[in-house]
């Protein structure tokens, strides 16, 4: 609950600290030492990166943790612990090209023969935990995402349901298998890609008015450019816009550690970005990016490969650690996998370098085991992955020519990015409050503005609910965040000129003005969404139910509780 606010190792330092000035060791603390070190020392520390308030927030929700572990903690459980673990990694059995999925079957492998051979496998167990906390949160970070992508499809099926044709039936039968997915807690990438690619078809055939002359599946798809009718023009536009967008993104996430491996690529993709938002990013554009960066993964994956080779041939005379054997298993299935293994490979020719120096070899070994970490944490830390890749750089060359290094430097640059992004973290948290409160103030006005800010509340609900977040994450937040709140203030201008109406005329005039906000289809076409559409599921839910009409949204959930007063009496 605090890694986001400073360092593993920095806070393993201010507990051993901590347990020695009392007599103790970090193995033996009870509860009410840990406590007392929690409100002393590292509530000063979190000060040195957070304003006061928040680090005694935290600290309040780490006591209150504590206090309700103490009150529910059984017995020691008996036996391995690796049969759980292993029943924990089946969920994410689908997820074979991530990069902890390679890292956990590795560090299991490892672990069932070190136990095998009655070796601890204490920080082998403790390794896994952590890959597989950090695929959960993976995980339901890509459900929200699904979940929004599932409540968008939804809204666009209702206007384009009534155009018939295959590519309707096929959109239908492609939202029901994402809804399943997601009831399921299971993600669909390629489903959801396919639909988002009938969808802006169709509603390009829509908005252009094709679809009034011509059957949707004999329609030719038409372009900004063959469109002569300039409002169509500028609808169909913004669509294109909006798919190239989503086809960046997409790309992005395709190619993420081709990117966070090669500045120079970096830096290409960010100026495609720009272009987006100057409104001159083009499918095409998007297309060809992806192409490039196909070719070059291929290439990279060919270098790896190589490079994996002479690493195993140096390493094959050496006395073949734990770590070494998982960061060999590892770069292995994810380049037999066609993913790139670049933090593994770069581990392992760390440690042939200690090897080969003879001297000082575990002290190299550790640091390069820091720095590597380091790395790692930073990448979902806005701005610190900018800011500490020269400085690793230049560690891991004067580690190569036998020098020491001292990264407590670069813990410190990083926990202060930390802190600044938890502090930016809190101020999306609230950004998100005040939307979803406001929204129960619209909600009742009818209109696609107020359907679109419906959905874009529940989507901010279960983003705020996240716990730490990764950078992809944290970008889409303040990316739902930024669309929120431009939609509420166009719905709080609807919201009083229909109040304006409403006093003047009567409420019968209201449904004239409603007709001018509502911006769907529903002259054109007859969009009642049937019964195979409104009895799915709220798309953030893995449950049964019927979903809300868009007209009638479910009332938002009462604010999350205050922390225990248990908690914050203690820290108080």
């Amino acid at each position: 609950m605090l890694g986001d606010l400073v360092s593993p190792r920095a806070l393993e330092r201010i507990l051993q600290e901590a347990a020695q000035t009392r007599g103790s060791t970090l193995e033996l603390l009870d509860v009410a030492t840990l406590e007392d070190i929690l409100k002393k020392e590292v509530f000063k520390r979190l000060q040195l990166s957070v304003p006061a308030p928040l680090a005694k927030k935290r600290v309040s929700e780490v006591l209150g943790e504590l206090i309700k572990a103490t009150q529910e903690r059984l017995l020691p459980a008996q036996g391995s612990q690796i049969p759980a673990l292993e029943e924990a990694a089946r969920r994410f059995s689908l997820y074979f090209d991530w990069p902890e999925t390679q890292r956990l079957r590795g560090v299991l492998t490892v672990a069932r023969q070190e136990e095998k051979d009655g070796r601890d496998v204490g920080d082998l167990v403790r390794e896994a935990q952590n890959l597989i906390d950090t695929m959960d949160r993976r995980l339901q970070e890509g459900l929200i995402e699904q979940g929004q992508d599932l409540a968008e499809l939804r809204a666009a099926f209702e206007r384009v349901q009534g155009m018939g044709g295959k590519d309707v039936r096929r959109l239908d039968t492609l939202i029901g298998q994402i809804d399943e997915a997601q009831k399921q807690g299971t993600l669909l990438p390629g489903e959801v890609e396919r639909a988002r690619t009938i969808t802006f078809n169709l509603r390009k055939l829509l908005e252009s008015s094709v679809v009034q002359t011509v059957p949707s599946d004999q329609a030719v798809i038409p372009t900004s450019a063959t469109i002569l009718d300039p409002d169509a023009q500028a609808r169909v536009l913004a669509l294109e816009q909006e798919h190239a967008a989503q086809q960046l993104n997409l790309t992005e996430r395709e190619y993420t550690a081709l990117l966070h491996s090669r500045a120079d690529l970096r830096e290409q993709h960010d100026r495609l970005r720009a272009l987006h938002g100057q409104g001159q990013l083009t499918a095409e554009l998007v297309e060809d990016w992806r192409t490039q960066l196909k070719v070059e993964r291929e290439r990279t994956l060919s270098e790896q490969r190589a490079q994996l080779a002479r690493l195993e041939d140096a390493l094959a005379q050496a006395t073949a650690t734990a770590d070494m054997r998982i960061a060999l298993d590892s770069a292995r299935h994810l380049l037999d996998s066609g993913s790139l293994a670049t933090d593994e490979l770069q581990e392992l020719a760390g440690m042939q370098a200690a090897l080969a120096a003879g001297v000082n070899a575990a002290q190299q070994l550790e640091t390069q085991r820091e720095l590597l970490d380091i790395e790692r944490s930073a990448r979902n830390v806005p701005g610190a992955s900018e800011e500490l890749a020269p400085l690793i750089t230049q560690a891991r060359a004067a580690l190569t020519q036998g020098a020491g290094v001292d990264v407590t430097e670069l813990w410190t640059r990083l926990e202060r990015r930390m802190g600044a992004a938890a502090q930016e973290r809190e101020d999306f948290d609230a950004r998100a409050d005040r939307v979803v409160r406001e929204y129960d103030t619209v909600r009742g006005l009818a209109g696609e503005t107020t359907q679109r800010l419906g959905r874009m509340a529940d989507t901010l609900r279960a983003q705020r609910r996240l716990g730490r977040m990764s950078a992809q994450a944290r970008e889409r937040y303040e990316q739902t965040l930024h669309d929120a709140e431009a939609l509420l203030a166009e719905a709080h201008a609807e919201y009083r000129a229909a109040q304006e109406v409403t006093a003047t005329f009567g409420q019968d005039a209201l449904s004239g003005l409603l007709d001018v906000f509502d911006f769907q289809e529903s002259s054109i076409l007859d969009t009642d969404p049937g019964p195979a559409i409104a009895a799915r599921t709220d798309p953030f839910g893995f449950t049964g139910g019927a979903a809300p009409t868009p007209a009638t949204p479910t009332p938002a959930p009462a604010p999350a509780p205050t922390p225990a007063a248990s908690a914050a009496s203690l820290f108080d």
